[in-house]
């Protein structure tokens, strides 16, 4: 697996061979962000396709002071907001949104649903206000820092922190009400 800075080289080298090295491993970690968002299948291939696009046409934008995991990242939870917002009729869907329903959509084949366990940590995830789940996801699932997730979410790391272990409260506490 290329590290950030031999992506970073081959794509000022050669961008088509080193947008491949990008999409090789990136793709993988990218939609399952967002499938854990948008959480239909088709859905986030479409959402990833789009982070992608937007990743491709904006690279020249990228600060090479900040981690390319977080740039692709922060990228990838603006489009799936975005998505998730044109599905509720708004244009755009923001971290403070804090609709209760925004999240509670059926996870089609993502979740097993003979696995009881995995659905309640699903429906908990679910439960959670934007700012918690994607803290939670970012830092459960896809082993961020909160610092890299601080600048994903535009926040602070000890926003970030605090979000992620009110998210872990609220799943514990949702997982023991609901036995």
């Amino acid at each position: 697996m290329p590290t950030d800075q031999e992506i970073i080289a081959a794509i000022k080298e050669d961008s088509q061979k080193g947008f491949g090295l990008l999409m090789a491993s990136y793709m993988k970690p990218v939609y399952w962000h967002i499938r854990r968002m948008v959480v239909a299948h088709a859905d986030a291939q479409d959402v990833m396709q789009e982070t992608f696009v937007r990743v491709f046409r904006s690279f020249d934008q990228y600060k090479e002071d900040q981690p390319l995991n977080a740039w692709i990242f922060g990228i990838a939870t603006n489009e799936a907001l975005r998505f998730l917002g044109k599905r509720k009729g708004k244009s755009l869907l923001s971290l403070e949104d804090t609709s209760e329903d925004l999240f509670s959509l059926k996870a089609d084949d993502y979740v097993d649903y003979s696995d009881v366990e995995a659905v309640k940590l699903q429906k908990a995830i679910l439960s959670l206000p934007a700012k918690q789940q994607i803290a939670f996801n970012l830092h459960y699932y896809d082993e961020l820092s909160y610092d890299d997730i601080a600048i994903i979410t535009g926040s602070t790391a000890a926003n970030v922190k605090a979000n992620y272990h009110n998210a872990k409260e609220k799943i514990i506490n949702y997982i023991k009400s609901n036995d």
